[in-house]
């Protein structure tokens, strides 16, 4: 070789470990650059061991039932040991038979479907692990090329194999059955189990786990609910790997496969389910005022449709359940007496003495309220643009007490029918923990979501007023023996206003001039004998007195009150009521005991306020006076009708032209109130035979305590009321004072006002 030909030689070798020694640092640092930033989104440790899952918050009955749930997605973590064996071997055998044996990648898998694609034989399967498919599923893909979906595909793998150091086999599981959305707000195997098929995620059978695992492929077109066949051919797939892979024998595939699928479709929202009215106001006001005032440790708020919250309410499952059943059995067939009446009324659904205007004011107060009309206002649409769209014909679904109908019919026209049901509230409640255990604040939560227990202060309570009076009376010292006449009381007014001279309702004119006790006045609600005793006490005082127990409307002391003027809520009279059953002191009405986190941390417990009102002896002289209303009184046929025999204390109530019917029922364990009317005042019986209280209400409250008695797991006393330990002082045998005046009215039962 020559030296001119070594010289060149040498040169090369020069540069050659010049690129080597100097730039070949620089270039791999350009590349370490590069794969940083292209893997730069990849999760930490941190979001591996604590992705983001959005979790329901969970509402709890007192026996542990779950009413219902708040999320943004319907989603309730749950352990590998609260899965069923089925499920867990039928998405082993379907998506990834080699989970146990590898570390997030299965090159086998892999390999096969590289080969697939090449060959485009689809039939040779994916290349995705479980532990891959989770991946995607905590940390979604964006919209990508083919050639960014390539990279994501790197990513997952890499986001596999630290998920695969970071948890066991079983909690990779668990989290991708957590994870996965099986349609109709069915997110997690949780809530997959029940909404499908009404069970828990441990008590899915083989074929129901193989439906559910089935959808694991394309949940929507595989939806069970929408496409039945479909969904049961891949069902009969995934039992066929079942037995492919040993987890089934031939026999038990081939004889699972005859089986039909089977679905009990429950789907959750917050119309559906146990007490939609009660949930609602839960959400909408109970919670959103706590999670105002209780921030996270971090300073951030609390987020009921994200975070996972349990809160456990007093409500009990079967006493809600047969309230609602008593206001459908009740009101369905009293809509259908009303309905009768409304085909001879010339401005039906309204009154006879409702005039054109006021209908026409109604109905706009009715548009204005209406969603529709707000959608539309906050849209921009004119007033002229509204109107007309109110009078145009739509296609739209009614709510009927035969279930719901497709019609065509103008808003305007739909506002109008909807005012002729009559509406309820019904509330029971514990008087000696203040626990309320049924609420049921309409007839139809999809269609009226107005709620009549706590949100519905705008209706009088009519008679159910006159115990507070009457307490004031035995508070003062009067016995329910004592006799006052029955005569036309007048009461002055302030200067320049006329006297103001209450008169008896229709049917107590017979028992006019007589002297009466005040348990025969009370059980008969004469009218002339409470206006007698708020002249004696004053409005004053028994607004004060209705107030300490538990009434928070404003009460105007007028003596008019005497006669249930006050306009005040279902929720606020069972609880005064109950202050009679808890021995004189006023129990808050509790409807949440507790709430936690997600993992169980208590975050807040609920305690209700007392406080005593009367004592003992007087709350037990009021329970004897209010158990002669449902002995001799308006209350009577819950005697004679619904055989309820057991001691009942209560209290019937109608307002003027029958707007609006009351009664309250207590009992040693249980104090309950209904009110049932019109959505408007102007909406009502014309005969106070069918719209009286003991008509409209009682037979709520008769309905529930029938079911509620005959329930044996439910422990509900039909003893007496407990007797103050203390002798009476009190005297209440009224028979040595007047026993010609009850012989005579034993058993005479008039319209209540």
């Amino acid at each position: 070789m020559s030296a001119e030909k070594t010289k060149k030689t040498d040169f090369k070798k020069y540069v050659f470990w010049f690129w080597i020694l100097f730039a070949g640092p620089v270039f791999s640092l350009f590349l370490f650059i590069l794969c940083i930033r292209m893997f730069a989104d990849l999760p930490d440790t941190e979001a591996l061991q604590n992705p983001k899952t959005n979790l329901a918050t969970e509402v709890f009955s007192s026996d542990m039932k779950v009413l219902g749930k708040f999320y943004a997605e319907n989603r309730t973590i749950v352990k590998f040991d609260q899965i069923s064996p089925n499920v867990v071997n039928a998405l082993i055998a379907t998506e990834d038979v080699r989970f146990f044996n590898h570390s997030g990648v299965d090159v086998r898998a892999l390999l096969r479907a590289v080969y697939g694609a090449v060959t485009g034989n689809s039939a040779s399967g994916g290349g995705s692990t479980l532990t891959q498919q989770l991946a995607k599923m905590l940390f979604p893909r964006e919209d990508l090329s083919k050639a960014g979906l390539v990279l994501r595909k790197f990513k997952e793998w890499i986001i596999a194999v630290k998920l695969e150091r970071e948890y066991t086999k079983q909690e990779i599981i668990a989290m991708y059955l957590n994870k996965f959305d099986y349609v109709n707000n069915a997110v997690g195997i949780k809530s997959a189990a029940q909404i499908y098929f009404g069970t828990t995620p441990d008590s899915l059978s083989m074929e129901q786990a193989a439906t559910l695992v089935g959808m694991a492929k394309n949940p929507a077109y595989f939806n069970p609910n929408r496409f039945h066949d479909r969904s049961e051919g891949r069902r009969n797939t995934v039992l066929q790997q079942m037995e492919k892979y040993g987890f089934l024998t031939k026999v038990q595939s081939d004889s699972l496969q005859k089986i039909p699928l089977k679905l009990k479709f429950q789907p959750e929202n917050h119309n559906e389910g146990l007490a939609p009215y009660f949930r609602e106001y839960l959400r909408d006001v109970f919670l959103k005022k706590w999670c105002e005032e209780n921030p996270k440790p971090d300073g951030t708020k609390y987020n009921v449709y994200r975070d996972g919250l349990k809160i456990y309410t007093t409500i009990d499952s079967r006493m809600q359940r047969y309230a609602e059943e008593a206001v459908t059995e009740h009101l369905r067939e009293l809509q259908a007496s009303f309905d009768k009446e409304l085909k001879n009324k010339r401005n039906a659904p309204f009154a006879w003495n409702v005039n054109k205007e006021e209908i026409k004011s109604i109905m706009h107060q009715g548009m204005k309220r209406s969603e529709r009309y707000r959608v539309l206002k906050k849209g921009g649409m004119s007033e002229a643009a509204i109107e007309k769209n109110f009078n145009t014909k739509t296609e739209m679904t009614l709510f009927t007490w035969k279930g719901a109908i497709d019609t065509m019919m103008t808003p305007m026209d739909s506002i109008r029918y909807y005012k002729r049901f009559l509406q309820t509230g019904f509330m029971s409640m514990e008087p000696q923990t203040g626990y309320i255990k049924a609420w049921v604040g309409g007839i139809s939560h999809k269609y009226f979501q107005y709620d009549h227990v706590q949100i519905g202060h705008s209706r009088q309570v009519g008679s159910t007023f006159k115990p507070f009076v009457y307490a004031l009376a035995i508070q003062e010292g009067y016995s329910p023996c004592y006799r006052v006449p029955n005569v036309r009381t007048c009461i002055d007014m302030p200067p320049g206003q006329p006297q103001y001279c209450p008169d008896n309702a229709g049917g107590e004119e017979k028992l006019d001039g007589k002297m009466l006790t005040l348990q025969q006045a009370l059980a008969h609600s004469v009218n002339y004998v409470s206006a007698y005793l708020i002249k004696q006490f004053g409005a004053n005082a028994v607004a004060e007195l209705a107030h300490r127990m538990g009434v928070v409307s404003k009460i105007d002391p007028t003596p008019s009150i005497c006669l249930g003027t006050p306009e005040i809520s279902v929720f606020e009279m069972v609880g005064a009521n109950s202050t009679f059953a808890n021995k004189g002191t006023w129990i808050e009405p509790t409807f949440v005991t507790r709430i936690e986190d997600k993992n169980g941390k208590v975050l807040a417990d609920f305690v209700p306020r007392t406080e005593e009102v009367m004592n003992e002896e007087k709350s037990y002289v009021m329970l004897q006076l209010m158990k002669g209303v449902v002995q001799m009184g308006t209350g009577s046929r819950l005697r004679y009708r619904y055989k309820l025999n057991m001691p009942i204390a209560g209290k019937t109530g109608t307002t003027q032209n029958n707007s609006d019917g009351w009664f309250m029922g207590i009992t040693p364990d249980l104090v309950s109130g209904c009110w049932v009317g019109g959505e408007d005042r102007a909406v009502h019986f014309d005969r106070t035979d069918q719209g009286q209280g003991a008509q409209m209400a009682l037979p709520i409250w008769a309905k529930y305590m029938q079911k509620v008695y005959t329930d044996k797991t439910i422990k509900i006393s039909q003893s007496d009321f407990e007797k103050p330990a203390k002798r009476i002082e009190i005297e209440m045998d009224c028979s040595k004072y007047n026993k010609e005046l009850e012989s005579g009215i034993e058993n005479f039962e008039m319209d209540d006002f």
